[in-house]
């Protein structure tokens, strides 16, 4: 089941890329027509991304954040995350995670593509990308992805061989470099071309002593079951669902003469069993994403609830986006929540909170000194996520005014202001009144913006 990202990865967390071998611009074809329709944009968009940080004849990156991946995609961490995932399952990638105490890094290992033959020829692949684009497409690609053969068996070989066309002189034995028939140094490789290694299944639940037992040794030897019939079969039974009783009658339609298994009338034969179950149509590819379980409760979910969710799931650049009623957020602001992110490697639903509050509480601008104070607050108590936030800015509201006036309060000396009430988000609001503050701001319609930005929060993803 594909998890959500909450402790999976942070934007603060490190990444470096590698590639098993060198990609080839033949694989970018691939990716595009081939596999593109199965993983979904984003999806290829990562992998094409994570290409680009590798330099061209290279193999490593420089290391990077997943924060920057969510700019350069558009996208959330979820989307990220989610993505990844599915690189993963098809076989495009390999992940590999590092802790250092509190500190996380992954290193992400791109596969090449399988080759045009064994994609089409793969048994579950094809049939998925056969689903998707449907038949006319699919026969395009596949004629795309081939060319003539020619019968060299009408031609005599007269290629020399290499006695033929060189010959060797004798060299002095105490002249030849030690070095020359020696390995690479150690953390060295040579450059080569990788190769996709298939599908990373997992063990599939198929009970072949229950398929055996129902087929004797005179009805299909066993010599027939090779390695290669083998995973065909695990792959048809994991594609159609088919159980082993149902497959030994699929199987014993698909012997030859020779009473061997033929793969490709196995796979027809399957695929001609799943059409009478199903109506002739053939499975789609669709990911596992894991939910939590559903609350069962007479009550429907609250605005916080909602609102927590929200800023859970959605990166800080949507959020100040939404809360300008879909406008782009300004080049100084994203810096800011950047640095500010970094710094203090805050998870993203605590970012979010920060973001919130500072923008109600310093004029509707995002103040980095004052970010960095409560973030630092915040880090020191690991929170972790919007909800801690949350219960923290209302306990510590009082200290977190005093900082953004920039003094200590002074009961005692200190020379009391005009006062105007200050309305909060809803989720500061739970279990208090509306507060009274210090305010000493002429010449702009504070409370207009900050019962704009109220609204904005109210409606956030209705």
């Amino acid at each position: 089941m594909m998890k959500k990202h909450w402790n999976e990865i942070q934007p603060i967390d490190h990444y470096t890329v590698g590639t098993n071998g060198i990609l080839q611009e033949y694989d970018r074809k691939i990716i595009t027509f081939l596999y593109q329709p199965l993983i979904g944009s984003v999806c290829y968009s990562l992998y094409m991304s994570l290409w680009g940080e590798v330099e061209e004849n290279r193999l490593w990156s420089t290391h990077s954040t997943h924060y920057h991946l969510m700019n350069v995609l558009s996208v959330n961490l979820q989307e990220v995350y989610e993505a990844r995932m599915k690189l993963e399952g098809i076989g495009l990638l390999k992940a590999f995670e590092k802790r250092d105490n509190e500190d996380r890094s992954f290193l992400y290992e791109l596969q090449p593509p399988l080759t045009p033959q064994e994609f089409f020829h793969d048994g579950m692949l094809n049939v998925y990308l056969y689903r998707k684009i449907g038949r006319t497409h699919y026969l395009r690609l596949k004629k795309f992805f081939t060319d003539e053969s020619v019968d060299k068996q009408q031609h005599v070989n007269i290629t020399r061989s290499f006695q033929d066309v060189f010959t060797s002189e004798q060299i002095n034995f105490l002249q030849h470099d030690a070095n020359m028939d020696s390995e690479t140094k150690s953390g060295e490789q040579y450059m080569k071309y990788g190769k996709n290694g298939g599908l990373p299944l997992d063990d599939i639940d198929f009970d072949f002593q229950l398929l055996l037992a129902g087929l004797s040794e005179s009805m299909v030897p066993r010599k027939a079951f090779t390695t290669n019939v083998k995973e065909t079969v695990l792959k048809l039974s994991y594609l159609y669902g088919i159980d082993p009783l149902q497959m030994k009658n699929i199987v014993l339609s698909s012997l030859d003469a020779d009473d061997t298994i033929d793969i490709e009338l196995l796979r027809k034969t399957a695929r001609d069993w799943y059409g009478v179950q199903t109506g002739d149509q053939l499975p789609d590819l669709t990911a596992r994403i894991e939910t939590k379980a559903p609350v069962k409760s007479d009550k429907p979910r609250t605005k916080e609830e909602e609102l927590i969710d929200y800023l859970e799931t959605t990166s800080p650049k949507d959020v100040l986006s939404d809360i300008s009623n879909g406008g782009a957020p300004s080049k100084a602001d994203l810096q800011a929540v950047e640095e500010v992110l970094m710094s203090q490697k805050l998870p993203i639903g605590v970012m979010n909170v920060l973001v919130q509050y500072v923008l109600l509480k310093t004029d509707m601008k995002l103040t980095k000194g004052y970010m960095e104070k409560i973030a630092s607050h915040w880090s020191r108590k690991k929170v972790t996520t919007a909800s801690e936030a949350m219960e923290l800015a209302k306990k510590e509201h009082k200290q977190y005014l005093e900082w953004a006036e920039g003094k200590k309060e002074n009961k005692t000396n200190r020379r009391r202001k005009p006062t105007r009430t200050e309305k909060l988000p809803e989720w500061f609001q739970e279990g208090e009144t509306e507060k009274e503050i210090d305010s000493s701001l002429d010449g702009y319609d504070f409370e207009a913006e900050k019962k704009k930005l109220e609204e904005e929060l109210k409606n956030f993803r209705k």
